[in-house]
C-alpha cells in the first residue's frame, strides 16, 4: 500500500497527503471520541474539487475507505478514522462569493458557520442556521448532519438554507445539484439527499446557500421555574399561538454548570430555565414578548425577566450555548439528541430523570424546546468501567424513551457510529432497506464512511 499511496501522493500538491504519526493521531475522532477509532493510512487535505476526484478515484481503485471530515465537532463519531483507511479533511477549502442580488453564497465546506455568517452580514444579509458551536462547526459539517441550532424554531434547519451543492461521488464523478434558484422541482430532489447523509454518500466541495435579510435584534424573555413539567407546558402553549425567534430550556444542571463558570446570578435553586425570544418589528414583537411572559407567569414561573438591550439579551443567549462546555467540565460526556412531538417534551425530561436515577448518574438536560429537540448530557467517568457501562446504558434507554414517544434518535446532531445500533429499529425495516438500496447504487464499493450511519 505504501507504493500505492506515494502514487497519490505524487498526484496532489506538496503537502496536501499527510502521513506524520503525530499528525494522524490528531485525526481519528471527532467530539464524539469514540473509541473504536482507528489509525488512518493518512489525512488528505484537498484545496479544490478536482483533487477530492482525485483522492475518490485512487480509494476506488485500491478499495480504501475515505472518511470526510470537517472540523471534527461532530458529536455521534461521524467522523471516526478507520484504520487503514484516509481521512478526507476539507479544512483547506475555504473560498466563498456573496451575491447580494441574488441573496445567495457559493461556499466552499471548510469555513465555519461563523465565517460564513460574518462574510455575508458584510452584505447586510444573514444566514440563519446556527448551532452552539457556531464558531468553531464548518458549513460542511453543517451539511452532512442537517445542523439545526437555536433559532430554528422559527426559521428553520441547514437543509432549509441549501440551494445547491457540488458533489463528488464515491468512483470521483462530480455532479452539481440545484443552484441560485428559489424554485427548482427539475429531476428528483437530489440536492436534499446529499443534506443529513453524513458523508456516506459523496464529498460535498461546494454549497450554493439562501441567504435572508438582517434579522432584527428583537426582545428576550428570561424564566425561572420549580418544575420542568411547568415550563415543558409553557412550550407547548407559547407555540400553539406564536413562533418565536428562540425557545431554549436549561435544567437545574445546566443552570448550575453555567453559573459555576459565568458568575451571572442565575437562580441557582430552579429546576428549569427559559430563554425566549421575538424579532418581530414593531407592536407585533412587543406583543409576542408580552404573551410569552405572561404564559410563563401563568405556568407558575418563580421569576420572569424581560429585556430589549441586545447585549443583555445576548448574555443569556451566550448562557445557553455555553451549557454543554459547562457540564462537560463535571465530567466526560455522552451527548445525546433526541426529538420528541412537543406535547411529550415534559414526559421525555422526566424520563431522563427517572433514568438518571435508575443509574446513579448525573444527566442534564438542554433542549430547543421550541421544536421538542433535546440534548441530554450524561456525565461519567471514563475511568470508571462500571460507571461507563451504566452511562452506556442509560444512553440507549434514552433512544428507546424517544422513540416510544413518539420521537427520533436524532434531530441535528446525526448517526454516526454512536447510534447506529438503534436506527434500523428506529426506521423499520422497509425504511432501512431503502436507505441501503440508495446507498449501494451511490457507493457500490461502501468506501465513502462505511460503518457510519447506515
Amino acid at each position: 500500500m505504501d507504493s500505492a499511496l506515494d502514487a497519490l501522493i505524487t498526484q496532489l500538491p506538496d503537502g496536501t497527503v499527510i502521513t506524520d504519526p503525530d499528525i494522524l493521531e490528531s485525526y481519528r475522532q471527532d467530539r464524539a471520541a469514540d473509541p473504536s477509532a482507528g489509525m488512518p493510512l493518512a489525512v488528505v487535505r484537498p484545496v479544490r474539487t478536482e483533487e477530492v476526484q482525485a483522492v475518490m478515484r485512487w480509494a476506488t481503485r485500491h478499495r480504501v475507505p475515505v472518511v470526510p471530515r470537517g472540523a471534527g465537532t461532530g458529536l455521534s463519531g461521524g467522523a471516526t478514522a478507520l484504520t487503514g483507511g484516509l481521512v478526507l479533511s476539507t479544512e483547506r477549502m475555504r473560498d466563498i462569493v456573496v451575491d447580494p442580488v441574488t441573496r445567495t453564497a457559493v461556499t466552499q465546506p471548510g469555513l465555519f458557520n461563523a465565517e460564513v455568517k460574518k462574510a455575508v452580514a458584510a452584505h447586510g444579509l444573514w444566514y440563519p442556521p446556527d448551532p452552539s458551536s457556531f464558531e468553531i462547526c464548518t458549513i460542511g459539517g453543517n451539511i452532512a448532519t442537517n445542523a439545526g441550532g437555536l433559532c430554528c424554531v422559527k426559521y428553520g434547519v441547514t437543509t432549509d438554507y441549501v440551494l445547491g451543492l457540488q458533489v463528488v461521488l464515491a468512483d470521483g464523478t462530480a455532479v452539481r445539484l440545484g443552484g441560485p434558484r428559489l424554485k427548482d422541482v427539475a429531476g428528483l430532489s437530489l440536492t436534499k439527499l446529499f443534506v443529513g447523509s453524513e458523508g456516506t454518500l459523496g464529498v460535498v466541495t461546494e454549497v450554493t446557500l439562501r441567504l435572508l435579510p438582517p434579522q432584527h435584534r428583537g426582545s428576550t424573555v428570561v424564566a425561572s421555574f420549580a418544575s420542568v413539567a411547568a415550563a415543558a407546558d409553557a412550550v407547548v402553549t407559547i407555540t400553539g399561538k406564536i413562533r418565536p425567534s428562540m425557545l431554549e430550556f436549561m435544567d437545574a444542571v445546566a443552570i448550575n454548570a453555567v453559573e459555576d463558570k459565568l458568575k451571572m446570578g442565575l437562580d441557582r435553586g430552579a429546576a428549569a430555565m427559559m430563554v425566549a425570544a421575538s424579532d418581530d418589528r414593531g407592536p407585533a414583537g412587543v406583543e409576542d414578548t408580552e404573551y410569552m411572559a405572561s404564559v410563563f407567569t401563568e405556568f407558575g414561573a418563580t421569576e420572569v425577566y424581560t429585556t430589549a438591550d441586545p447585549d443583555e439579551g445576548e448574555a443569556f443567549v451566550a448562557a445557553r450555548r455555553f451549557a454543554i462546555p459547562a457540564v462537560e467540565a463535571k465530567g466526560a460526556l455522552l451527548l445525546e439528541d433526541v426529538g420528541v412531538p412537543l406535547p411529550a417534551l415534559a414526559e421525555l425530561v422526566s424520563g431522563v430523570e427517572k433514568i438518571a436515577a435508575q443509574h446513579d448518574l448525573m444527566i442534564s438536560v438542554i433542549a430547543h424546546a421550541g421544536d421538542g429537540n433535546t440534548h441530554p448530557l450524561i456525565v461519567y467517568d471514563a475511568a470508571d468501567a462500571a460507571m461507563t457501562e451504566r452511562a452506556n446504558a442509560a444512553f440507549g434507554e434514552i433512544m428507546d424513551l424517544a422513540v416510544g414517544l413518539g420521537g427520533t434518535i436524532t434531530g441535528e446532531h446525526g448517526v454516526g457510529r454512536l447510534k447506529r445500533p438503534w436506527l434500523a429499529g428506529y426506521l423499520g425495516p422497509e425504511a432501512m432497506e431503502l436507505n441501503r438500496r440508495i446507498k449501494t447504487a451511490l457507493d457500490p464499493d461502501n468506501i465513502l464512511n462505511p460503518g457510519a450511519a447506515l
